[in-house]
C-alpha cells in the first residue's frame, strides 16, 4: 500500500499525545492523526455521532487506544468496536502504561491486535511509536474498504 492513511489516537494524557504526534511526524508516518481525548469521543468519531456527525473522514487504518481513560475506558471502546460490523476489522493497538495481566488478557479476549506498554523513557517511547506507526500505517495491508463493511 503506497498511501499513508489516517490514524486515530485515543489518549487522555496531553504529554503522551504530544510525544506520539512528534514521533509520527518526525518519521512522516501519517497524513493525518485524529486525536480524541476519551473513549466516548472515540466512539462518537468512529460512529459519526455528536460533534463528529458530519465529519467526512473515512475510517482510520489503525486505532491507537489508551486503556485507562475518563468516561469510557479503552476496554469498552474495544468491545464496542469489535461488535460493530463497520468497525470490527479496524486494527486496534492498546497503548497503555498498565502491565496488569488482567488488562492484557481482557484486551486480547476482546480482539485487540496488539498490546503495547508505553515506555517511560522519552527515546524509547519515540522508538516504540515509530515502529507502531511504520507497521500499521505502511507495512500492514488492511482489508479493502468494501470488505471492512461486511459482517
Amino acid at each position: 500500500m503506497s498511501l499513508i492513511k489516517r490514524i486515530l489516537l485515543v489518549e487522555d494524557s496531553a504529554k503522551d499525545v504530544e510525544l506520539t504526534l512528534a514521533a509520527l511526524e518526525d518519521h512522516n508516518l501519517a497524513n493525518e492523526v485524529m486525536v480524541v481525548r476519551d473513549g466516548s469521543e472515540a466512539l462518537d468519531y468512529l460512529l459519526h455521532r455528536g460533534k463528529f456527525e458530519t465529519h467526512s473522514n473515512g475510517l482510520p487504518v489503525v486505532v491507537l487506544l489508551d486503556l485507562k481513560m475518563p468516561k469510557v475506558d479503552g476496554l469498552e471502546v474495544l468491545s464496542q468496536m469489535k461488535r460493530h460490523a463497520d468497525l470490527k476489522k479496524i486494527p486496534v493497538v492498546m497503548m497503555t502504561s498498565s502491565r496488569e495481566e488482567r488488562d492484557l488478557i481482557k484486551s486480547y479476549e476482546l480482539g485487540v491486535n496488539a498490546y503495547v506498554v508505553k515506555p517511560v523513557d522519552f527515546q524509547q517511547f519515540q522508538d516504540c511509536v515509530k515502529k507502531l506507526g511504520f507497521f500499521w500505517a505502511l507495512v500492514n495491508e488492511p482489508p479493502p474498504a468494501a470488505a471492512r463493511k461486511t459482517a
